[in-house]
């Protein structure tokens, strides 16, 4: 018999902590309930949840201090959902260490796809022989470093190699352009979004069967890349 996940919602705001509850809860997972930021802490440190939802105005204080602090001690996927929808709030969630993110309004049906890929990378990440990513034709074996686009491989660049693997270790999560300099270039680069533009543009140019219409590596306006989950 498998285990329920175990989903901690801070929300301080009585309807949608309801609204998330009920949702949450009727696709078979437990839920804990936080209402603000240093319950939150507290119960993320207690319960080892599986997955964080996080609202970030909370009444004790920001929600990127609780990403910051949780991420400090633990990698438990976190995904924020927000009614500030600037593109540098999301940024801002997702360089503090957030895995995703949410503007609200959003559909049942997306939230739910969501947790679903914060679960899967929850459990990758302890997969030592390394995924084998495959969607649309492309596979990536990252044991082998080896890449194939319809059964023929792929020559990729040093630097090409590093951010594809990136993309894949965080598959069906958005990673902002800084985060992507960090892991490939380092900090020494920071600020230099157009080096992963002009790497991602010729990446795109070897592994989708039509770069000018990516179905792989899709771009988030003015936050950085996501790579399609391949679940």
């Amino acid at each position: 018999m498998s285990v329920a996940p175990v989903v901690l919602v801070v929300e301080d705001e009585p309807p949608m902590q309801a609204f998330l509850r009920s949702l949450v809860q009727g696709h078979d997972m437990k839920v804990l309930v936080a209402t603000g930021a240093m319950e939150a802490v507290s119960q993320a440190a207690m319960h080892a949840p599986d997955v964080i939802l996080l609202d970030l105005g909370l009444p004790d204080g920001d929600g990127l201090e609780v990403v910051r602090q949780v991420r400090a001690w633990s990698q438990t996927p976190i995904l924020v959902i927000s009614a500030r929808g600037r593109d540098r709030d999301k940024v801002d969630a997702l360089d503090a260490g957030a895995d995703d993110y949410l503007t609200k309004p959003f559909s049942a049906q997306e939230l739910m796809a969501r947790i679903r890929v914060a679960l899967r990378h929850r459990s990758q990440r302890q997969d030592d022989a390394g995924p084998v990513y495959e969607v649309e034709g492309l596979q990536v074996d990252l044991a082998r470093r080896e890449v194939r686009r319809d059964g023929q491989a792929v020559a990729l660049t040093p630097t090409e190699y590093k951010i594809l693997e990136f993309l894949v270790q965080h598959a069906g999560r958005v990673v902002t352009h800084a985060q992507v300099l960090r892991a490939v270039w380092g900090p020494r680069l920071a600020g230099r979004s157009h080096y992963v533009r002009v790497h991602v543009h010729a990446l795109r140019s070897k592994i989708e069967r039509d770069p000018t219409q990516p179905r792989v590596l899709l771009t988030e306006a003015g936050v950085g890349y996501r790579l399609v989950d391949p679940g």
